[in-house]
């Protein structure tokens, strides 16, 4: 009989690394989660509390008053549904136009196809600033101003890019091979396509969804620009009507209307958490 090995334990230092490694994370998580908390707070301030100079890390006393007034407010309900429409009608798109540029770019040689990916990079570098007054024409000349369909097409044209760009790392994850033997054994085209590739891209779709999700959500110089009457405005925009001129500016009512508008980003995500870290995951490694 051979003698039982002694446990092996951690050594020390590697595990007061650790500890440093752990107290940076919780460090840096602070860092980011302190303005969403301050949001938060402020929304439940009243008005001469948010103009305190001494801060105050508990809304004490606090109001329900300024969740009031946003949805007193006029256009709200309108503005939280031309957001969805937007929103829903460019993930979809998105997500359907960039994975088939992504399949092409991955799995077929043609010509120009280098200069397309090139060009998708280039797009993304082009400040928005840059192409409001071009694009206003555009879309006033085909009369889409202050129009679902215009804002959704303007959003389709800039995050197609980073979608397609995005999917194009996990389309080209998933081995060929794959394909190949279920057209060996005797599938089509896209037979394996729709039974082989989508669901090993499904995770990738989903990360990539949720990304294009916000872009559009939280998206405010365009819709500013595309739709500027009341009812037509987005939630972005229509925050700026706490903006009361010589008044100054309702902060609780920002902060209220800012914390509600943040709430479906978050159901969205904890939605689909689960895929969205195994798409990322997936995105890290190669097939």
């Amino acid at each position: 009989m051979t003698a039982a090995l002694p446990p092996i334990t951690p050594r020390p230092r590697r595990r007061g690394r650790n500890v440093w490694v752990n107290l940076l994370g919780l460090f840096v998580f602070a860092i980011a989660a302190f303005p969403v908390y301050w949001m938060v707070l402020t929304s439940f301030r009243r008005g001469v509390d948010v103009q305190k100079a001494t801060p105050q890390f508990l809304p004490s006393p606090g109001t329900l008053n300024n969740y009031r007034k946003v949805f007193k407010r006029d256009f709200f309900w309108t503005a939280v549904k031309n957001s969805l429409t937007v929103t829903l009608i460019v993930l979809v798109a998105a997500l359907f136009v960039a994975f088939l540029a992504a399949v092409a770019v991955s799995r077929f040689r043609f010509r120009g196809r280098r200069a397309f990916v090139i060009a998708i990079l280039i797009v993304q570098m082009v400040p928005a600033e840059a192409l409001i007054i071009a694009l206003f024409r555009i879309l006033d000349g085909w009369d889409l101003i202050n129009s679902i369909i215009g804002l959704s097409l303007t959003y389709l044209a800039f995050v197609l890019p980073f979608t397609i760009w995005t999917l194009r790392g996990f389309v080209a994850n998933v081995p060929k091979e794959l394909e190949e033997a279920a057209m060996t054994d005797g599938s089509s085209r896209m037979r394996a396509f729709m039974t082989i590739t989508l669901p090993l891209v499904a995770p990738g779709l989903v990360a990539t969804g949720v990304f294009a999700f916000i872009q559009a959500w939280n998206e405010f110089i365009f819709a500013l620009v595309v739709m500027n009457k009341p009812d037509k405005q987005t939630l972005p925009v229509w925050l700026q009507a706490f903006n009361e001129g010589a008044k100054g500016t309702d902060w609780g009512g920002v902060m209220a209307g800012s914390t509600l508008m943040a709430i479906p980003v978050v159901i969205f995500f904890l939605l689909v958490q689960r895929r969205v870290v195994g798409g990322l995951t997936a995105g890290a490694v190669k097939g």
